[in-house]
């Protein structure tokens, strides 16, 4: 168990405490949120960057590591779904890709193939990651500031919505190509 694959199992115990503080309304809970979204999108990064820097890659990170991301990620938009920061036909189609894509690896992983990350699922996660921190702030602004009708959320929204179609259209884009690149393995199966 290198470091890499350690922040990834880290990552993950976060998603508990970060789904608490996001479902129940108690002072600060919305920054504690963000704050733990946060930590895990960059232990995301470190352990990344780690374990290509000091070749410490494994089977076990190729598979958890996305894995954890759309743990973390589904979650994530889950709860910003109860909070009305996005619709849930957004969640549907995120969640769908992911677990499609997951269905696929397995059925790989059951063939003796590993189907790693590839580099535009690596920018949808950004961009899910972008948009949800996004909304996190949004969310937490919304709990310190009285004036929920002033201009600055009218602008946060706008920026909200225009980031959510973004990561749908990528999220989209990024799960038909990993199909269409993979679809030797859904025709054959």
């Amino acid at each position: 168990m290198n470091l890499p694959n350690q922040l990834t199992l880290f990552r993950l115990v976060l998603t508990l405490p970060f789904v608490a503080a996001l479902s129940i309304n108690f002072p600060g809970s919305k920054m504690i949120a963000l704050s733990l979204f946060l930590l895990g999108s960059i232990t995301d990064y470190a352990d990344g960057y780690i374990a290509r820097r000091y070749q410490l890659i494994t089977n076990f990170g190729k598979l958890m590591d996305p894995l954890v991301d759309k743990i973390m990620i589904a979650a994530a938009f889950i709860c910003l779904v109860g909070l009305k920061s996005v619709p849930a036909w957004v969640v549907i189609v995120i969640v769908s890709r992911e677990f499609l894509v997951t269905g696929l690896r397995l059925l790989a992983a059951s063939r003796g193939q590993l189907l790693p990350a590839e580099r535009l699922g690596k920018h949808k996660t950004v961009w899910q990651i972008a948009t949800i921190l996004y909304l996190l702030v949004t969310v937490t602004l919304r709990g310190l500031i009285s004036e929920k009708q002033s201009p600055l959320f009218l602008g946060l929204d706008v920026g909200g919505i225009v980031l959510t179609y973004i990561t749908v259209a990528l999220t989209l884009v990024s799960g038909l190509g990993y199909f269409a690149r993979n679809w030797n393995l859904v025709r054959d199966f």
